[in-house]
This record gives structure tokens, C-alpha cells and sequence, in this order.
């Protein structure tokens, strides 16, 4: 005799667990504490088995009922119901322990070793706030071109182009990590090759005149704001290092005596130590700065703690004080005056300047070259440098530069 809706909620638990049976093999056990469990009992293989088909109230008669149709189903197609439902289970966990967002983090911490961790932060942050949410929990291997598209579709709707374009590319080797460790076929990314909007390239502003230059030069010696801003100013030509390099710059990275400054590999760019020569001119000032701030861990330190590098924004806000606009001087602009000159009324070996612009140089058979290659011509090149500067800035005859 089938069961009743109102039979198996009058049900009371009894001293031992007892059965009350439906039909087609499917049972509700009632236990003594008055638990209620739908069960199958079943034949597989020669060996009698049981099935958990759910818990009363939670899955009611139907409910019950219904699930034991679809494992006979199953048993009709030679399928053991528990055997499948292990395996589904299996394929779920393994899903979501291959969702994207988990891939990307395990990418990202394989990455510690050769990253910054500011750097690493602003990706994680990055797929946090754009991808994660759209497509973080899904199987990375599911992910399709047109879904990714839609997720990078929404970075670049509210006007962060170039957003959208730095996240495609973490996500490509996101996908690329997957497929090497075996949890994805390919990568959808080049699929997108044209689909979001170019973005806009915008250059660091740079004096390269050497008039102009010789003005500049004028201006900063004359500048009148704190000493320790004024020295940044007036070495950020000589060193023409990036800014962050030259604003976090330390007293320990400094020898006086042999002429050199030694960067190490976690603070540039291309993750590869740096040794910039010291002019007689960039000693000087140097020497005058020490007696300030030699005391402390930072060249530069901020203008409210010892205890951190000046502001990112110092150099810049000093620039802009002298008169220089935002798109006549940056602090990268340094870098290219160096090199415009260097290379055009110097007339200085190109792949010297490359170095000492910490640029990717490498021998004929591809190899990078050290951080003391070519030294001495180096040193002479910086020496040079610091030379044409102060013979400009003191108003002599300057060459101009190549048409």
C-alpha cells in the first residue's frame, strides 16, 4: 500500500528505527529521535543496495518520489544511482576548484617570487573589482570569447579603457596558466584581438630643446621650495631614472666614494638590478644632501616623516610651480631629454644610453647583458652628460639638435 502525505507526517518515532514502504523499493525510515529519511532499495550488480533519496520535510512525498523515478531510471541504462551521484559530486568539486578566480590567485601567488608586491596587489585588486565578480566562480575551462568580452564590456562602459585592456591581459595568462597546468584547451583572449576600443596613447612630456632645457636647468637651481625637493630636481636630469626609482632612492644603495649608485632588482621596472655611474656634479649634491638627510634610510625623504620617500607627486608639483605645464615637463620627461641628446648632439652609442636607461639590451646570442656592461664607457657617457649640462645652463654655445 502506496503512502499518503498525511500517513508519513503522523508518523511518530518509535524505540527502534522502522520502515514504511512505498513501492518501486522506495521507503521512509523513521528514526527514534523522529528523524524521517526517504530511502532506495535497490539491486546492482548482483548486491542489494540503499539510495538517500532526501529528508522528510525537506523533500517531500512527490519529491521523494520523483528522485526514485529518475534512479531507476538509471538502473534501466545499467547505471548505479550511487555510483553516479559520487561521481557528480566528484565533478562539481572539481569545478569549483578550477574556477577562474581560483586559478587566477594560485597564478598570481606562483608570481611572488618575481614580483613586486604592490605590483601584485594592483592585479589581484584589478580582478577583484572588474573580473571576479562576473566570472570568478565559474570553470575556467567553460569560459567562452563573448563572456569575457561582456565582463571587460563593463570596465570599459564607464570610461577606464585602459583598464579594460590591462585586465584582458591578465585574464590571458590566467587562461594561459590553465592550459599549462592542465584545467583548461585554450585561451579565449586573442579571440578578442579589435573588440575593445584602442586606447589612447598619451606620451610623457618632455623638454628635448637644449635651450629650453638650459632654461629648465636655470629654474630648478633657482627654485625656492624645501632643499630636499630642490636636490630631487636638480639630480633627476643627472640620473634620469624612472621616478619611483629616484624618489625612494636609499643612503645604503649609495658609494659615494666609488661614483655609483646600486638599485636593486626589486625596485626597477624590468626586475633586474641597475648600477647608474655618479657624476663629479651628482657627488656634489649629494654630498651637500647627506648631511640633511644621511642620517635617515631615504635620499629623499617626506617632508612630514623620515620615515618614508617623498610624495610621488613632489618632483611633478615643483614643475608646475617653476611654470613648467603638464604638457611641456613630467618626471619621466628626464629620461627622454637624456636620451634625445645623448643620442642626437652627443652622439653617444645607442645601446650605451639603453643601459643606462635600464632598457632590455641583450647580445647577439639574446642573452640580457649585466648590470656593469659597458661601465666605463658608461661613466664616461654620464660624466659627459652632467658636463654639457652645466656648460648650457651657464649660457656657452650649444649644438642643436640634428634635423
Amino acid at each position: 500500500m502506496k503512502l499518503s502525505d498525511p500517513a508519513v507526517k503522523k508518523a511518530k518515532p518509535e524505540a527502534k528505527p522502522y520502515k514504511m514502504a512505498d513501492g518501486g523499493g522506495m521507503y521512509l525510515e523513521v528514526m527514534p529521535n523522529g528523524s524521517k529519511y526517504w530511502r532506495l532499495k535497490y539491486r546492482f550488480g548482483g548486491k542489494e543496495k540503499r539510495f538517500a533519496l532526501g529528508v522528510y520535510p525537506d523533500v517531500t512525498l512527490s519529491d521523494a518520489r520523483s528522485r526514485r523515478d529518475e534512479a531507476r531510471k538509471q538502473l534501466a541504462n545499467d547505471i548505479d544511482p550511487s555510483e553516479h551521484r559520487k561521481a557528480t559530486k566528484a565533478a562539481k568539486s572539481e569545478r569549483a576548484a578550477n574556477s577562474f578566480e581560483i586559478v587566477a590567485r594560485e597564478w598570481i601567488a606562483k608570481q611572488s617570487n618575481t614580483w613586486t608586491a604592490n605590483h601584485a596587489d594592483r592585479i589581484i585588486k584589478r580582478l577583484e573589482r572588474d573580473i571576479f565578480p562576473w566570472i570568478g566562480g565559474k570553470p575556467i575551462a567553460e569560459i567562452k570569447a563573448p563572456e569575457l568580452l561582456a565582463t571587460l564590456r563593463r570596465i570599459e562602459e564607464r570610461g577606464a579603457v585602459e583598464t579594460s585592456h590591462r585586465a584582458l591581459q591578465n585574464c590571458g595568462q590566467v587562461f594561459r596558466y590553465a592550459i599549462a597546468t592542465g584545467r583548461a584547451d585554450r585561451d579565449p583572449s586573442p579571440d578578442l584581438k579589435g573588440a575593445l576600443p584602442p586606447v589612447k596613447q598619451e606620451h610623457h612630456a618632455a623638454i628635448t630643446d637644449p635651450m629650453a632645457i638650459a632654461d629648465l636647468l636655470r629654474a630648478m637651481d633657482g627654485y625656492k621650495g624645501a632643499f630636499v625637493t630642490k636636490c630631487a630636481l636638480r639630480l633627476a636630469p643627472l640620473f634620469f631614472v624612472r621616478p619611483g626609482e629616484l624618489r625612494k632612492a636609499e643612503w645604503a644603495e649609495f658609494d659615494l666614494d666609488k661614483a655609483e649608485w646600486n638599485i636593486p632588482a626589486a625596485r626597477m621596472k624590468m626586475r633586474e638590478p641597475h648600477l647608474v655611474p655618479l657624476s663629479t656634479q651628482a657627488i656634489e649634491i649629494l654630498r651637500e644632501l647627506h648631511a640633511l638627510t644621511g642620517d635617515g634610510r631615504y635620499v629623499f625623504p617626506g617632508a612630514r616623516t623620515n620615515g618614508r620617500p617623498m610624495s610621488d607627486n613632489a618632483v611633478l608639483a615643483a614643475l608646475r610651480r617653476m611654470g613648467f605645464a603638464k604638457d611641456e615637463m613630467s618626471g619621466h620627461g628626464f629620461r627622454a631629454m637624456a636620451r634625445t641628446i645623448l643620442d642626437e648632439v652627443l652622439q653617444v652609442r645607442p645601446d650605451f644610453i639603453e643601459h643606462q636607461l635600464a632598457h632590455a639590451v641583450r647580445d647577439p646570442n639574446g642573452r640580457a647583458y649585466n648590470r656593469t656592461a659597458h661601465l666605463a664607457e658608461r661613466r664616461a657617457m654620464m660624466q659627459q652628460w652632467a658636463d654639457y649640462l652645466d656648460k648650457i645652463k651657464q649660457g656657452a654655445e650649444v649644438l642643436t639638435l640634428r634635423a
